[in-house]
């Protein structure tokens, strides 16, 4: 099953948390909760977009915020959380199963937004912000919400390179490319990545030395195209690499590959195909004609109050 997003946490987390009234360590709640929500090994390998944690554990820990935030829950030492006295008392008066309104107001009362499926759901922004009673309604943690708009210019910032990339000469296509793979760790300097492409080239717009001596090299061929790459093409490069005894070739280009062009590079050894959509998002990984900035996101050093190791 997908991952519940962070609110259907909130309910058994509390009771989790009732019935260890003593406390219990954050890493068991989030393998009771887990098992409870029969997360499949998949789920519980699967990351924020920072790498930095589990996505269940992120979404289990928003959940403790807000029953904190409610007064329901406390850490009192590091990796501990434990039920207050208010918490108990709100579960022994609820001991039935919350309805959506009240989870929706310990989630979105203190969260202040709550996320549709799509922003094309013609909602405005003040139904949007709403607490609301929806059964259907996502509630995104900020690490979501976050994700989703790193993915949103992520694409956006790859849909505009394709464009910029259909608009460059092939020559300096070719450039792109050789400057892509050497930051991405190919070749010991720039200077071992070299442009040969032009008339007589035999399909080869590109070689790159991986080794000082020029031993053991990659031949790239690179086509800015519109329309997709067929098996053809691929045969001629294929053709050129025995020609000049090589054992491997990168064949990259600005649009995509056909079925056919794809099977007959399973079928050969050494040959590497990078369509235009993996093209932009690897430029964009080793800042190749893109600019990033860094934002800081504040995390509590709990190591920094930890008295005993004073």
């Amino acid at each position: 099953m997908a991952i519940p997003t962070y609110d259907r946490f909130i309910e058994p987390l509390l009771r989790l948390l009732a019935s260890r009234p003593d406390g219990l360590p954050a890493r068991e709640a989030h393998a009771v909760l887990a098992d409870r929500f029969e997360l499949s090994d998949a789920d519980r390998q699967e990351l924020l977009p920072s790498g930095a944690q589990a996505i269940y554990k992120n979404r289990i820990g928003w959940a403790h915020d807000r029953l904190k935030r409610a007064g329901f829950s406390v850490s009192p030492k590091r990796g501990l959380w434990q039920i207050t006295p208010q918490g108990q008392a709100f579960i022994e008066t609820h001991p039935e199963p919350f309805e959506n309104a009240m989870t929706a107001q310990l989630a979105m009362g203190y969260l202040g937004v709550r996320l549709r499926t799509s922003a094309a759901d013609g909602a405005s922004q003040e139904a949007a912000s709403a607490p609301a009673a929806d059964p259907q309604a996502i509630v995104a943690s900020p690490e979501d919400r976050l994700g989703q708009a790193l993915a949103e210019l992520r694409q956006a910032a790859e849909s505009e390179l394709l464009e910029f990339i259909s608009r460059v000469s092939p020559a300096f296509f070719e450039t792109i490319v050789l400057d892509l793979l050497h930051r991405m760790g190919y070749g010991a300097s720039r200077a071992d990545l070299q442009r040969v492409g032009g008339a007589g080239d035999g399909g080869i717009d590109g070689v790159i030395s991986l080794d000082r001596l020029g031993l053991e090299k990659v031949y790239v061929q690179a086509k800015r195209w519109h329309g997709n790459v067929g098996r053809p093409e691929l045969q001629a490069f294929y053709g050129a690499l025995a020609g000049q005894k090589a054992r491997k070739g990168i064949f990259i280009t600005s649009s995509a590959f056909t079925p056919q062009a794809v099977e007959f590079a399973r079928s050969v050894e050494g040959m590497v195909l990078i369509d235009g959509s993996r093209l932009a998002s690897l430029m964009i990984d080793h800042d190749v004609g893109v600019t990033a900035r860094s934002v800081r996101i504040p995390k509590i050093d709990s190591d920094y109050f930890d008295e005993e190791g004073v």
